[in-house]
């Protein structure tokens, strides 16, 4: 610890504990004539203190080191030692990164408990990643019906923007002649803009966003992608986009007879039928 740190620690604990002057040397290990010593700031180190202080205000992420090569290329002339130790004198330290904000989504229905009653009430969104194999990356959208389990769709592009969202959203409406009442995701960016907002808007349909850290509360779709991991994407290598656009639709395409066959279906009736397995 530098003499001066150890004189203001004397000085707190005078402050704090009230005790004297010799006993709080003793404590922190600091001579009482250091202690008692005035500093002298010599004219010179004002204005440099000055103009660093400046520099640290206009460049908070920069440190010692490349102030003082700004200094130099100024037509300063001074050690690298003296800008380190004013430096370290003012206190210009640079200030821990802190994370970025996520923004949040507003929800026009709650999300917890929120259950789907008929089909086409509750779309879950969610996005997958994966690459092919040359090693660009694959983003996969998939949007599932909560009510029937059904895979809505499967879009892979190279990159996928809430204006693609919408894109996918507006042509599912146009195939099924009804936009879900509510749709449930997470808060990407791509859910939080404005594109699905106003989508969703003059759709009518509601909004539901996940809490942050919560993916359970998107359950269906979660588990859907961990399905399309385990029997596709772990499976096979993709050598263009392409290919993994035509093998992820056949995909789905057999999924969705898988469900009519295997497990239980949402008829034409507006009954649920089961049959065997």
């Amino acid at each position: 610890m530098s003499p001066s740190r150890q004189r203001q620690a004397v000085l707190m604990l005078q402050d704090r504990l009230g005790i004297s002057e010799r006993r709080a040397c003793r404590y922190v290990g600091q001579h009482r004539s250091t202690q008692r010593h005035e500093l002298v700031v010599a004219g010179e180190h004002k204005a440099l203190r000055s103009e660093l202080r400046g520099i640290s205000r206009r460049r908070p992420r920069w440190r010692y080191r490349r102030a003082h090569q700004l200094l130099l290329d100024e037509g300063s002339q001074l050690n690298r030692k003296r800008t380190q130790r004013l430096w370290r004198e003012e206190g210009l330290r640079v200030p821990q990164r802190r994370r970025k904000r996520q923004r949040l989504g507003e929800s026009t229905v709650p999300a917890a408990r929120l259950r789907a009653e008929a089909p086409d009430d509750v779309w879950a969104i969610d996005f997958q990643w994966d690459q092919t194999a040359d090693g660009h990356n694959l983003k996969l959208l998939h949007v599932v019906d909560e009510f029937t389990r059904e895979a809505l769709a499967i879009d892979c592009q190279r990159r996928i923007d809430s204006d693609r969202l919408v894109a996918v959203l507006e042509r599912l409406v146009t195939e099924r002649g009804v936009a879900p009442a509510v749709v449930r995701c997470d808060n990407g960016p791509e859910m939080t803009a404005h594109a699905l907002r106003d989508w969703c808007r003059f759709s009518r349909a509601g909004s539901a966003f996940l809490e942050p850290g919560s993916p359970w509360q998107n359950a269906y779709v979660e588990s859907f992608g961990c399905r399309v991991r385990d029997e596709l994407l772990s499976v096979e290598l993709f050598s263009c986009l392409a290919e993994a656009q035509v093998l992820i639709e056949d995909w789905r395409q057999d999924y969705r007879l898988s469900q009519h066959r295997c497990g239980q279906v949402w008829g034409e009736s507006g009954t649920w039928s089961s049959c065997g397995r």
